[in-house]
């Protein structure tokens, strides 16, 4: 058995008081905290143990991004709302990916994740066997969902084959790390036939199902014009809430009666602000979504529509979002983002007895966040002044964390990652890039549809 103290001036548990232990440690054996608290209490229970001590630095658990998409499309889908930016950039780039180009995908933006301090990602993307290899390579811990689409205007997409076929290799793959859901990339990108094997697959699997919801107007006034009814409802009527977790990311044009909806049917939310204020979606109505019992975690959606997959800048661009959209100063207070970003998220996730926070039995899923730099000056942790919180959430940046850890295992160190090349992944795909969207270009042009005809096709 494998044992090891990690010690540092502050230890943030993020457990239900939010506790913040000063000169704190957490033990660790066999990748699963075995205890928590002062320094020298666990090291007069524990006097042979190995010590790892992070001094001038704060421990606190891994982020939890709740929605991602792997990608390398970084900087070049720009300037459009979100369904004219699908039909535009994103749609084409999925008919002419090659798996390689998705593997490596996966390796940046896990690498940069871990590097950020997200110990648990949530990635809807292709080839998905690349992607497990890439986490089971890197370390991180993943939830793994498949663009699927079940339509034929869609057949460049996923499909439930490939889904079952990924649950059935890679479903607690890497040790446990690795989960793999159902997904669907929309409601609208499947025939409703597809709807009951869905569940089928999620209820003999005992896995979730992740999907798109209420993104944009646009989404529900064509559910409406479906369906007769908005998109949860629309979501219950085809039995895709009968599941046993079902994770749906945005969530932003949500009316009161499908709030209520979620929180009767325990449905988490990926809230993502930067992609939604990117793409011209609109705010999600967060505290109402909160205030309801709805578990809502962050998500940074894809390195395309939000162009990096820092979850503290999430967790700040969160927060003003909310103030900005409330006219209220007040709006979304630090410690709910702090724990949208880990416990929430792992709630949203049906994961919160595992990760999320610093307890005893949970995998030992942790960071260090430096505390010696100016945007965390002064550093005030108890009293009436105490703004640990408020540094963290609105002050601190993915490149401030030091140490990454994931079942007890150090992936990050000195803020490098330990057991990967990121140059080699860098320059890989600055090579790759280049076809890839030479490829694009050419099936737009052959294909002959302008951008308003592409449009025009998907709302059909």
């Amino acid at each position: 058995m494998t044992s090891e103290l990690i010690r540092a001036d502050l230890v943030l548990t993020m457990d239900a008081h939010n506790t913040v232990i000063e000169d704190g440690a957490v033990l660790v054996k066999d990748g699963v905290i075995a205890d928590v608290g002062p320094a020298s209490e666990l090291l007069a229970r524990h006097p042979q143990i190995a010590v790892r001590h992070f001094a001038e630095r704060l421990l606190m658990p891994g982020l939890v991004n709740t929605h991602c998409h792997s990608g390398i499309l970084r900087g070049t889908a720009e300037g459009l709302p979100v369904w004219d930016w699908l039909q535009q950039y994103i749609d084409p780039m999925h008919r002419v990916l090659l798996p390689a180009e998705a593997r490596l995908s996966s390796m940046l933006c896990y690498s940069e994740a871990l590097l950020s301090g997200t110990t648990t990602v949530v990635d809807m993307w292709r080839y998905m066997h690349g992607s497990a290899e890439a986490a089971d390579e890197l370390g991180i811990r993943a939830v793994l969902v498949p663009y699927v689409a079940e339509h034929p205007d869609h057949d460049y997409f996923e499909t439930l084959d490939s889904n079952e076929a990924l649950i059935e290799r890679w479903h607690g793959g890497a040790h446990g790390r690795i989960s793999v859901w159902v997904g669907l990339e929309h409601m609208f990108y499947a025939v409703p036939q597809a709807y009951k094997r869905i569940v089928d697959i999620c209820k003999a699997n005992q896995v979730g199902f992740h999907t798109h919801s209420n993104e944009s107007r646009f989404d529900v006034e064509e559910t409406l014009r479906r369906y007769g009814m908005r998109p949860v409802q629309a979501l219950e009527k085809f039995g895709l809430l009968d599941v046993s977790k079902v994770l749906l990311a945005h969530c932003v044009w949500v009316d009161d009666d499908e709030i209520a909806l979620m929180a009767r049917r325990n449905i988490g939310v990926a809230h993502n602000p930067i992609s939604n204020m990117k793409l011209a979606s609109g705010a999600a109505p967060v505290e109402k979504l909160l205030a309801a019992g709805v578990a809502v975690g962050l998500g940074t959606d894809g390195e395309k529509e939000n162009n990096n997959l820092d979850m503290f800048e999430e967790m700040k661009v969160s927060s003003l979002l909310a103030k900005f959209a409330n006219l209220n100063a007040a709006a979304l207070d630090a410690w709910s983002i702090c724990r949208m970003a880990t416990i929430d998220g792992a709630r949203a996730l049906g994961m919160e007895r595992q990760i999320g926070s610093l307890e005893v039995g949970k995998a030992a899923d942790m960071i260090a966040v430096r505390t010696n730099t100016p945007r965390m000056t002064p550093l005030i942790t108890r009293g009436s002044l105490a703004n640990l919180h408020h540094n963290l959430v609105h002050a601190v940046q993915g490149g401030d964390v030091d140490m990454t850890m994931v079942a007890g295992r150090i992936l990050v160190e000195n803020g490098k990652l330990k057991h990967a090349d990121l140059g080699a992944f860098i320059t890989e795909v600055n090579d790759a890039a280049p076809d890839l969207f030479a490829r694009r270009k050419s099936w737009l042009e052959q294909a002959g549809v302008s951008v308003n005809e592409l449009d025009r096709v998907s709302r059909v």
